[in-house]
């Protein structure tokens, strides 16, 4: 087989569906390709569905920012139940080192128009009355963050984006980058060859291994993370609520709980589990479960239906990689999410369509791309990740 198209996205994920909703909107004959034989069954389907703009970085917020006005509003404008809810987020301090580092963020994070607020230890008890109260020190509270259905999201993005015009090829494998010269010109796959001026990579945990075919060393490499989630319960939570204080065994801690009782939790293993295992492992729930019940003493007899395993495309700074190659032209990358595609990716499809389409770029474009430039240097970290 072979068709041509304005452009091609390898990757029907977190990325990939957004970006082709984007792109197709604004006119462009957009295909993408994917391995696997249905949309997002690569880290998308393991992600828990937290959105947010509470980050540390500049660039991340703004993009959440966006993506959260889109998943707030997608019921309105696509009239898909994505089972949004605006619950918000709170990042709870029991120790002074992380109490200073919450109220340092502070005030740029209020600079990039983020609701956020530090709340002392009664008034977020208010916000969270099931929330241990010994050795609260308080916390900063985002209210207009929240959390959808991954599966619906990702369904609800990628029949809108076939009902604007994209064509999606599933059981595809991405072989070869065609170009000529130093440009792109297309992409051969396992089953046909199809030509584009711009192909972008949107593979993930796999946008390394893309990376190789337009001879680029993306510094992405793939963390294993494992979450789980109970049996349904009256409710207890209204926030997500996320614990950055590191122990023997993990960075952070965080649980949030769904509309229909059930409480969804993770944490970030420390030291980093690298790979692309995706098996359960049997370490994770004494660990998760002890730091839960430290934070929240109810859970003690909550009962486990399941856990499940990703992979967080990391980069050496925790920020994502966005930007035209230099020495390919057509060639884009949108990768290294680390862990995050799925709350960045409705901001990232739309800034990739404007830069496709060459739509005039806003100031806040401009600084976003140059913050994430895969080529920039690597000297700084994201602190909320």
């Amino acid at each position: 087989m072979s068709t041509s198209h304005d452009a091609i996205i390898i990757g029907a994920g977190s990325v990939g569906l957004p970006t082709a909703l984007a792109m197709a909107e604004a006119g462009l004959d957009i295909l993408v390709l994917d391995r696997a034989a249905s949309p997002g069954q690569g880290s998308h389907k393991a992600a828990i569905g937290g959105v947010r703009a509470t980050h540390s970085d500049p660039a991340k917020i703004r993009l959440c920012l966006r993506s959260l006005e889109i998943f707030r509003n997608w019921h309105v404008i696509y009239g898909q139940d994505i089972q949004w809810i605006q619950g918000g987020y709170t990042f709870v301090a029991y120790r002074e080192r992380e109490a200073r580092l919450l109220r340092a963020l502070l005030t740029d994070q209020q600079h990039q128009s983020l609701n956020i607020r530090w709340l002392n230890r009664p008034a977020l008890l208010e916000v969270m009355p099931n929330l241990n109260p010994e050795g609260l020190l308080g916390g900063t509270f985002s209210p207009e963050d929240g959390h959808c259905s991954t599966l619906l999201a990702g369904h609800a993005f990628y029949a809108e984006a076939r009902r604007a015009g994209a064509v999606f090829r599933f059981g595809e494998e991405a072989l070869t980058i065609l170009r000529h010269g130093d440009a792109v010109t297309g992409v051969v796959t396992d089953r046909g060859t199809y030509t584009a001026p711009v192909v972008i990579n949107a593979a993930g945990a796999w946008a390394r291994n893309v990376g190789t075919m337009a001879d680029e060393s993306h510094p992405i490499t793939p963390d294993t993370h494992e979450a789980g989630i109970t049996e349904p319960v009256a409710q207890l939570l209204q926030p997500l609520v996320v614990d950055i204080r590191p122990d023997s065994f993990s960075a952070n801690c965080y649980f949030f709980q769904l509309a229909s009782g059930q409480v969804v939790f993770c944490l970030t293993p420390d030291p980093p589990l690298p790979g692309f295992d995706c098996r359960e492992t049997s370490t994770f729930l004494p660990l998760v479960s002890r730091r839960m019940i430290a934070l929240v003493p109810r859970f003690t007899h909550l009962r486990v239906r399941r856990t499940w395993r990703g992979l967080y495309p990391m980069t050496p700074d925790g920020l994502p990689l966005i930007g035209w190659s230099p020495y390919l032209q057509g060639y884009l990358l949108a990768g290294g999410m680390c862990g995050q595609g799925f709350m960045l990716g409705p901001g990232v499809g739309e800034l990739l369509a404007r830069m496709v389409t060459h739509a005039p770029l806003s100031l806040d474009d401009e600084q976003i791309l140059s913050d994430l430039s895969p080529y920039r240097q690597f000297d700084g970290q994201e602190m909320l990740r």
